[in-house]
């Protein structure tokens, strides 16, 4: 028998997203309300409490209140791909490569990882495990997203307004990625967010600079590179580049992608590095991530129905 699936938000962009990823596969019956329904609280809460699994494309708040909605006794099991829970008490936090695939498999509250803090803990979190970088250096993190990440009403904007080349944002250093961002990696001050929104929509690159030379105890360029290879593995959805190229390019016809690569720079004598995350804000980074967590948590294959 298919497992049922409740997207709460299906027509958002993370949403059709899933959706799609979904589409195809027999192992999971969608639950769908009509326009009407979709916006009816009791409607909302029979489809959250009778389907096995519910996903959560919803702003912080309308996460919050969903959750709400769902008895207690209930068996459903919650993917939230919103912000709200991403630090709560009693949400696994869903990046499986980094929490562990068997707890992921067993969570009944996933919490998905934000785009951005996706690329920064993947480079980060084995470095700081292995002592490799230390835990009490001020980072700073650069990066920069497609625009679809940025809800309706930035999509908007960059559709509207075609001479935007580049937006900063983020400016009075409280983007909400950080808590998740200080918390998942165990850092001892909260990184240096600085990120922005180019004319593409999707893709995203963060980087991590890296003033080796400044920092005690901090391992060569090589070692580092040779750390994330081995942790990463066994894993089909995060790849570490062994390659240097001199440029990285994100295109405007990027097709859709559920997988991430790193990468580690470095200069000849090793002074200085930069590690770079390479992903999809709306793959590895949203609905790739929550699809691969709903894959662990019934069973499926991990990278089931994900484009890799």
């Amino acid at each position: 028998m298919a497992l049922t699936v409740f997207i709460d938000g299906a027509a958002g962009t993370t949403g059709l997203e899933i959706g799609d990823r979904l589409a195809a596969r027999g192992e999971f019956e969608m639950v769908v309300l009509d326009e009407q329904r979709r916006k009816d609280a009791d409607a909302r809460r029979e489809a959250l409490n009778e389907s096995d699994f519910a996903i959560l494309c919803l702003p912080d708040d309308a996460a919050r209140e969903a959750v709400a909605l769902i008895d207690p006794a209930s068996k459903v099991r919650v993917i939230d791909a919103s912000s709200a829970h991403r630090t709560a008490s009693g949400w696994i936090y869903g990046f499986p490569e980094v929490v562990g695939r068997p707890v992921v498999a067993g969570a009944d509250r996933i919490s998905n990882p934000g785009c951005y803090s996706t690329g920064f803990i993947a480079l980060m979190t084995p470095l700081i495990r292995d002592r490799m970088l230390p835990r009490e250096w001020a980072y700073s993190v650069n990066a920069v997203s497609g625009y679809s990440g940025g809800g309706k009403a930035l999509i908007g904007r960059f559709e509207d307004d075609r001479d935007i080349a580049w937006r900063g944002y983020g400016l009075a250093l409280g983007h909400k990625h950080i808590p998740e961002m200080q918390q998942r990696v165990g850092l001892a001050h909260p990184p240096v967010f600085s990120p922005a929104v180019i004319p593409a929509h999707r893709g995203m690159v963060v980087e991590v600079p890296l003033p080796l030379e400044a920092m005690r105890a901090a391992a060569r360029p090589d070692e580092m590179r040779e750390k994330l290879t081995a942790y990463y593995a066994d894993s089909q959805v995060v790849r570490v580049s062994q390659d240097t190229p001199e440029e990285l390019l994100l295109r405007a016809s990027d097709q859709p992608s559920d997988a991430m690569t790193l990468y580690v720079f470095s200069d000849a004598a090793g002074n200085q590095a930069r590690l770079i995350a390479v992903l999809d804000n709306l793959g590895k980074g949203a609905s790739g991530a929550a699809v691969q967590s709903l894959n662990l948590m019934s069973g499926c294959p991990e990278t089931a129905g994900l484009r890799l």
